[in-house]
């Protein structure tokens, strides 16, 4: 936002505009902080599901910041994952980390989460009922753009009610509208580019689009 200045006159600060930028800080961190109880309530829901059978298994639950531009999102957890109860945890996690630095993307920009939050032998016998509260997460984060990975998390995502959003091709390498206010960009799975070189490559090749997406972001 520019402030008018009339012709002739030198710009200087006022008690009104200092005003109106810690009323815009202070709008912000009412947004953060509502974002931020409504995902503590949406872990204990998940936390409290009795849907699917995970015995005595802990959900794995997303992490990062509450209104991140990047949503990141897989099908479902990993060994490492499962044990520690966070999603992208261990070799993934440590791998975008590298990506991210390489992109010069800050990663307290991003939320990383899961389609399947429980720990089942079969993720897509998962509940319907626990897969949407992606929908939910979606709306508390609301990120700029998602990066879906793998084709199983790109059905999910097809799969949810989001208001005004358009089917999702597999295509790698392209950001594609989602919503009006939400892109994605669609790479392969993340645990299956691990160890393969022609499967890594495939994913950073992918993957790499997000950093050309980022610098075109604009500052505000």
């Amino acid at each position: 936002m520019q402030d008018s200045v009339a012709k002739g006159h030198a710009a200087s600060p006022s008690k009104k505009s200092s005003s109106v930028r810690t009323t815009d800080d202070e709008i912000r961190e009412k947004y953060l902080e509502r974002a931020i109880r409504e995902l503590n309530q949406l872990t204990h829901e998940v936390q409290e599901c009795s849907h699917c059978p995970r015995g005595n298994l802990m959900p794995v639950l997303g992490s990062g910041h509450p209104q991140a531009d990047i949503f990141m999102l897989k099908h479902a957890p990993g060994v490492a994952e499962i044990e520690e109860g966070v999603a992208f945890y261990g070799r993934a996690g440590n791998a975008l980390m590298k990506c991210f630095k390489r992109l010069a993307i800050d990663p307290l920009v991003v939320y990383g989460t899961l389609c399947v939050k429980c720990p089942i032998a079969e993720p897509d016998l998962a509940a319907d009922e626990c897969v949407a509260r992606l929908v939910t997460e979606l709306a508390i984060v609301q990120p700029k753009i998602v990066v879906v990975m793998g084709e199983p998390a790109l059905r999910v995502l097809n799969d949810m009610q989001i208001p005004l959003s358009r089917p999702v091709e597999p295509r790698e390498e392209e950001v594609q509208a989602f919503t009006p206010t939400i892109d994605v960009l669609y790479t392969p799975d993340i645990d299956d580019s691990l160890d393969e070189e022609g499967n890594k490559l495939r994913f950073w090749r992918a993957f790499r689009t997000l950093g050309r997406w980022y610098e075109d972001l604009p500052p505000y």
